[in-house]
């Protein structure tokens, strides 16, 4: 589906000028897709679902799409989220829709496009909290331990696994990692995070050790290179997202961890275990790179079991006789 020419100019807006990530980029562009499908629907229709949603080789020109896009009310965009809830998605999915027309609206308002916008009297629902998945020391260490590291591609797979755990490092930050970022002297790497924002991470011994390990077997294999990807698949191109999260589901069977996690679980692990050993919330949030506070907030809830422990043993009434 060829978008109209208002919603690619948003689109371009937040990649080049907000730098907002692919990841967000493709789901907003599908977020809009459909809302665009569901304005050139017979909207009146009860029961209206996401699957007879009119077809995108169906749609007006985009001169029509346009001027429905301008056209939108409230009630418009109430009966967008009734057509979602018959479809039953989640409260973060439609939260995540929301924001996508929220962002949409005042980038129109801001181009003198609107004077008012839609979805500012619409009520985001309410977010259902749920606790980031954790892996407990042991489990980590088992996991870290997985890879063979006699091997290329096994001592890769180490340093991957070790970096992301000691630096707290999302996998779009890892596998953006380039040689001439890491620090071997200083045990330090430069990060470049969300928004392209850089921040310098600090690595631990094992991590950098394992790093050392790992360049040492690829110079041998493809010879020395001073810049370019740092984790690289045997035809020495830069690795994806996606198989490395291949490369954790083998591991994670290998180490018998039953648990279905992902990478960014490795980082959630690593926040909870900085602050069940003391670290204060504002260190572990410039750790993660994470702009707001209220963001790194959320693995408080995950050391109440430590503040037990320290309460049970400091409190003279917390026994009982």
């Amino acid at each position: 589906m060829q978008l109209p020419e208002l919603v690619e100019k948003f689109l371009d807006f937040l990649q080049n000028q907000r730098s907002f990530s692919n990841h967000t980029i493709r789901s907003y562009t599908a977020d809009l897709e459909q809302f665009c499908q569901f304005l050139c629907s017979d909207m009146s229709a009860e029961g209206l679902t996401a699957g007879n949603l009119t077809p995108a080789d169906e749609l007006p020109a985009h001169e029509g799409i346009s001027g429905k896009l301008t056209a939108v009310s409230p009630t418009d965009v109430r009966a967008y989220l009734a057509m979602m809830r018959n479809n039953q998605y989640s409260k973060a999915t439609v939260a995540r829709k929301l924001a996508c027309l929220r962002s949409f609206y005042k980038f129109l308002i801001r181009g003198q496009v609107l004077e008012f916008s839609p979805v500012s009297v619409i009520r985001t629902p309410r977010q259902d909290k749920k606790l980031p998945k954790c892996l407990d020391v042991q489990q980590v260490g088992t996991l870290l331990s997985a890879p063979d590291a006699a091997t290329l591609l096994g001592s890769r797979d180490k340093a991957i696994l070790e970096t992301i755990y000691s630096a707290g490092l999302r996998i779009s930050e890892l596998v953006a990692m380039n040689i001439e970022d890491l620090d071997e002297f200083s045990g330090a790497v430069k990060v470049n995070g969300k928004g392209k924002k850089q921040r310098i991470a600090p690595l631990g011994g094992k991590a950098v050790e394992a790093i050392k390990k790992y360049l040492i077997k690829r110079d041998e294999a493809f010879g020395r290179q001073e810049a370019g990807p740092l984790f690289v698949n045997k035809s020495c191109r830069r690795l994806t997202d996606r198989s490395i999260r291949r490369k954790l589901d083998k591991y994670l069977l290998t180490a018998g961890i039953p648990m279905h996690i992902s990478p960014h679980t490795l980082r959630h692990s690593f926040a909870t275990h900085m602050l069940n050993a003391g670290a204060d919330l504002r260190s572990v949030q410039e750790l993660l790179g994470h702009e707001n506070l209220s963001t790194t907030q959320i693995y408080t809830h995950l050391t109440t079991s430590r503040l037990k422990e320290v309460y049970d043993k400091a409190h003279p009434m917390a026994q009982a006789s």
